[in-house]
């Protein structure tokens, strides 16, 4: 159990299917958020990331999304704008209030069931947000990740959703990812592979050194990384764009290899900061969106070996 500090402005929520072994995450901003996007990865599955360039109409979103189920998944976002809707947020377009709810998800599918989050159970996720007691590990949209596919998915590890703040000066920088990688994961401070495929004596194989030796990938797309950075440093459009960008190296301090062809590594960044706050330096937010992306995706494999 873990839960967020010094963000009264979010929170956060898991729905799980545990036999279907999928879920989704909300991460609720009701006063409304600026955001940015990255995708690396080769094969995302995404919603809403064009509208969060800079020069695009629409500044604020009012929840992301992190789901299982692949494409299919992206249904959940419908649940999470009902839930928004329903109590009048959203983008004001003189008609109705339209929630933005940006979203990715992982490939799950071939974990369970070949079933995967729906609307109500975004709905669900939006019902069960909360800041304190937050489970992690294989709850959410970690509930089916998997980790180290090289070998094939009966020698992967159990992959996970988690999250890790770090201080920055007088901010706070939060990240959640969800990890369902085709690489393995390591501890950058020593090296040690933490959750990857399995050799037949039980120990972790290097996926990077088995392909340089010629190791040929087994058929899987059941991949990919997906998470979010929240600050409470101010931060414009531009500059969230910028921190999910920088975000992505504490994917590829802990992931290897990392933004593959099969994996759709995607991170959303955002500011909750009130409008009227001081411009923060986005060199150090960036420094530590880094820092706590790289502890987050440990926390995850970690959480799911004891969930």
């Amino acid at each position: 159990m873990a839960q967020l500090t010094g963000m009264p402005q979010v929170l956060v929520g898991h729905a799980t299917d545990a036999a279907a072994q999928t879920g989704c995450t909300v991460i609720l901003c009701p006063g409304g958020a600026t955001a940015g996007v990255a995708v690396r990865g080769g094969a995302p599955g995404t919603r809403e990331t064009d509208l969060l360039r800079p020069g695009n109409l629409v500044e604020q979103v009012q929840a992301i999304l992190l789901t299982g189920g692949s494409a299919f998944g992206l249904a959940a976002a419908d649940g999470v704008m009902r839930w928004l809707y329903e109590r009048g947020l959203g983008f004001a377009t003189g008609v109705v209030n339209v929630p933005i709810v940006p979203a990715a998800v992982i490939f799950d599918l071939g974990v369970g069931d070949p079933t995967w989050p729906d609307a109500a159970m975004g709905y669900a996720a939006c019902e069960s947000a909360q800041q304190e007691s937050l489970a992690w590990g294989a709850v959410g949209a970690g509930t089916g990740a998997t980790v180290g596919k090289l070998l094939g998915p009966a020698q992967a590890s159990r992959g996970g959703i988690g999250m890790v703040q770090v201080l920055a000066a007088e901010h706070t920088v939060t990240a959640i990812v969800a990890v369902n990688a085709f690489g393995h994961v390591i501890d950058p401070q020593t090296s040690q592979i933490l959750a990857g495929p399995r050799l037949p004596d039980g120990s972790f194989a290097d996926t990077v050194q088995l392909m340089l030796a010629g190791a040929l990938p087994k058929p899987s797309v059941e991949n990919t990384t997906i998470g979010c950075v929240i600050t409470t440093a101010r931060l414009d459009k531009a500059a969230c764009n910028r921190i999910a960008g920088i975000a992505h190296d504490g994917l590829a301090r802990t992931i290897r290899p990392v933004h593959t062809q099969a994996d759709g590594d995607t991170i959303f960044a955002l500011s909750v900061a009130p409008s009227d706050a001081e411009p923060a330096d986005s060199m150090v937010i960036g420094v530590a969106a880094v820092e706590a992306v790289a502890q987050a995706v440990m926390h995850a494999v970690r959480a799911a070996e004891q969930s």
